[in-house]
């Protein structure tokens, strides 16, 4: 099974916590200090915000996978369909350990696709100690250019 996947920035988190969990009938299945999670069945969304980033809005888009297998048709597909695209292989991010990669829309949407390997303790492993205004969610392009906003320059996530 694929989840649909949001991520969004917001200026007030409790605030938001409290019109989320209204607006889904459920409370989040993680919360930080920073960040919320629902990981939603009907419909099947991992829902995410975080005050992290320079203003309230989209971050980005995406798919999560329930196993490698899909994650690597989803890569499959975006390079036959000739899509830039941007494998950052294992990562860190959103107190999360995954595989991703990275495609981005014609209006210039960071598209994330990934499959979770474990919950970390930490927000991102490589900026756990460098604070960081920005959700560093969609990664600054190495290499082949793909047109994703640069949230962060030190490390990427999510």
């Amino acid at each position: 099974m694929k989840r649909f996947h949001v991520h969004l920035h917001v200026a007030d988190l409790a605030r938001s916590i409290g019109f989320y969990s209204k607006l889904f009938a459920a409370e989040p299945t993680r919360v930080e200090a920073d960040y919320a999670k629902w990981m939603l069945d009907d419909p099947a969304v991992n829902f995410a915000i975080s005050t992290r980033g320079t203003q309230p809005g989209i971050d980005h888009l995406g798919i999560q996978t329930d196993d490698p297998s899909e994650l690597a048709a989803m890569k499959a597909r975006a390079e036959a369909a000739d899509m830039a695209l941007q494998d950052e292989g294992e990562t860190t991010c959103c107190y999360a350990r995954s595989e991703k990669h990275w495609v981005t829309d014609p209006q210039g949407i960071a598209w994330e696709h990934f499959h979770t390997l474990a919950d970390i303790p930490v927000f991102n492993e490589a900026a756990s100690t460098q604070p960081s205004a920005s959700a560093c969610c969609a990664p600054a392009p190495r290499g082949k250019p793909i047109g994703i906003p640069v949230k962060s320059s030190t490390s990427s996530c999510c």
